[in-house]
């Protein structure tokens, strides 16, 4: 029996927007395949908490929604960040993976979380991922606070090459070439098992909806 698929959204966001709307959710189920997608912790319907500490709860409340038997997995950005994170520390609650609009950044250590977060704190305008952090936000009824709060959490999990030389399973990594995130050579050359799609003319808000990933995230799950 095929291995049920987990779906990890992006931020400011929820799974219905990133995987229902882009036909994502629809398209696994009607194959026959078991689909697991919920809203992250401060985000959608899941509790949005203010007090940053309570993030360091963030990939546990994942895992405490999984299945015993190992499930494929597909990530968009803050989702793919903390699939990575999974995977490595719990190889075997995984089977195949998709990680999608990450690349570079996850090796960055820029203080670029907490500048945005000031900057969401602010309201500023003027910085564009903030506006549509906040039109993405308004369109969702998603808390400013819980995101600012998710920004600033005390402990988040590092990712660098050591933690992601055990993500030993099959993944396939998809990046547009207009991308923030990228480029992708860093986290392609740091994944012992990887292949890489990239969207050309593509950048990161719009990969969900790229009929590209679609294609090649389905054809990896062997759907």
């Amino acid at each position: 029996m095929s291995a049920p698929i987990l779906f990890l959204h992006g931020m400011a966001t929820n799974a219905r927007r990133t995987w229902g709307e882009t036909g994502w959710l629809d398209l696994v189920g009607d194959a026959g395949r078991e689909v697991l997608a919920f809203d992250l912790l401060g985000h959608g319907s899941a509790p949005q908490p203010t007090d940053p500490a309570e993030y360091d709860a963030f990939e546990q409340y994942v895992l405490d929604r999984l299945p015993d038997e190992p499930v494929d997995a597909v990530g968009f950005s803050l989702g793919s960040r903390t699939l990575l994170v999974l995977a490595a520390a719990h190889p075997e609650r995984f089977g195949k993976l998709v990680v999608s609009g990450v690349g570079a950044n996850l090796f960055r250590r820029d203080g670029s979380s907490a500048a945005l977060a000031d900057a969401l704190e602010s309201r500023d305008e003027s910085n564009p991922m903030v506006h549509h952090f906040q039109q993405l936000a308004a369109s969702t009824g998603q808390s400013i606070e819980a995101l600012v709060a998710l920004l600033r959490r005390p402990n988040p999990p590092l990712v660098d090459v050591d933690v992601l030389s055990r993500v030993t399973h099959d993944t396939l990594v998809v990046l547009g070439d207009n991308d923030f995130a990228g480029p992708a050579d860093p986290l392609v050359e740091a994944l012992p098992t990887c292949r890489f799609v990239e969207l050309r003319n593509v950048d990161h808000f719009a990969t969900p909806k790229s009929m590209k990933f679609l294609d090649a995230g389905l054809q990896h799950l062997d759907i």
